[in-house]
């Protein structure tokens, strides 16, 4: 797991020597083991580890360039983020697999479920963009992995996607 040096220690990456030993000094104080009132072992390990990378020119210049690779990571989260759009998709996503199992699950009671590659092949998503939906409406009790390994919709998401198709009938009948 990628630790922020620059964060821990509260510095910004262009900051220079004296301030990365000063700011060191002050956290090393307040965390050493040794010090009753703010002392903290694992606190103090860290403070003392990103110390020793930032301190040495190389060892630095190598980290920053995993901090640029982490910094753009979370530069894309935030532009995902603020993405609008991208809860819309996941909400249509959802709502068309609750769909697609609802339906299953009127057609065939005794046999409810729906593969994962029959899923992946009726939304025209791939698995690894369905494990979060996946994740979310299982959390929700709307969809359940039944015995033969299949997912198939519970009672809750019977109601939820009723109540959704409610919602879209009554907005579309007030837009008439």
């Amino acid at each position: 797991m990628f630790v922020d040096y620059y964060e821990l220690l509260e510095i910004s990456p262009n900051a220079n020597s004296e301030t990365l030993e000063r700011i060191f000094r002050y956290f090393a104080m307040r965390y050493h083991p040794d010090n009753q009132q703010t002392g903290n072992e694992a606190r103090f390990s860290e403070i003392v580890e990103a110390h020793n990378v930032l301190k040495d020119p190389v060892k630095r210049a190598q980290y920053d360039i995993s901090h640029r690779e982490h910094a753009g990571l979370h530069l894309q989260l935030v532009e995902e983020a603020s993405d609008a759009k991208g809860v819309q998709k996941d909400a249509v996503v959802q709502a068309k697999l609750l769909s697609l199992l609802y339906v299953k699950r009127r057609q065939d009671v005794s046999n409810p479920g729906i593969g994962d590659v029959e899923i992946e092949r009726l939304l025209g998503c791939p698995r690894e963009h369905l494990e979060f939906h996946l994740w979310y409406m299982k959390a929700k009790g709307w969809i359940a992995r039944i015995e033969n390994g299949t997912i198939a919709i519970t009672v809750e998401g019977v109601d939820r996607a009723d109540s959704e198709l409610r919602r879209d009938t009554s907005i579309r009948l007030l837009g008439s």
